[in-house]
């Protein structure tokens, strides 16, 4: 029962304090998970596609495969509750109160401070992931490195759906890799 505890404080604690949404949540899990010893690197990067490609936020769908990895069916439920419970009562706090501070400049300055750190953190996940995707063993995969480069000038440059990106690029990758 305490391993169960220790998921859902450690969802919790990722989902109270990590701002920007599930991809700024992403360097938290990554962190979290090695800390525990529950996934390497590589099985953390496979994570992060999966939860890109099934429904739903990223960082319920990495909570719920880390809970399911760490523990079956209940550890996945314990791990997504730990990680959504804290962002729904922080809404409905501000929810409460939204109106009321709307103007307020204080509040401007917290959101101004607050948005580069979101950025901040979104870059760090996209290192993080594309080290493990394009690197392996200290040198360079040229096939999913160019994958990435595509991917990348695709979705900045031609403004392609991520969701034919993604199912493009994975067929590429299963017949190249």
């Amino acid at each position: 029962m305490t391993s169960y505890y220790m998921l859902f404080l450690m969802f919790a604690r990722i989902g109270a304090f990590s701002f920007g949404g599930g991809y700024a949540m992403l360097p938290l899990i990554f962190q979290s998970v090695q800390q525990f010893g529950f996934m390497s690197a590589e099985e953390f990067s496979n994570l992060v596609a999966l939860s890109q490609v099934t429904p739903g936020p990223v960082a319920v769908n990495a909570a719920t495969y880390v809970g399911f990895s760490y523990g079956g069916v209940l550890g996945a439920a314990v791990a997504t509750l730990g990680v959504a419970l804290p962002c729904f009562a922080m809404i409905m706090i501000v929810s409460a109160f939204i109106n009321k501070f709307k103007e307020s400049k204080i509040m401007d300055g917290v959101f101004t401070g607050i948005r580069p750190v979101t950025v901040g953190l979104i870059a760090s996940a996209a290192l993080v992931l594309g080290k493990t995707a394009v690197v392996v063993s200290g040198t360079i995969n040229w096939i999913p490195a160019i994958i990435f480069i595509s991917s990348f000038v695709l979705a900045f440059k031609a403004k392609i759906s991520p969701i034919k990106i993604t199912i493009v690029m994975g067929l590429v990758g299963a017949f190249l890799c």
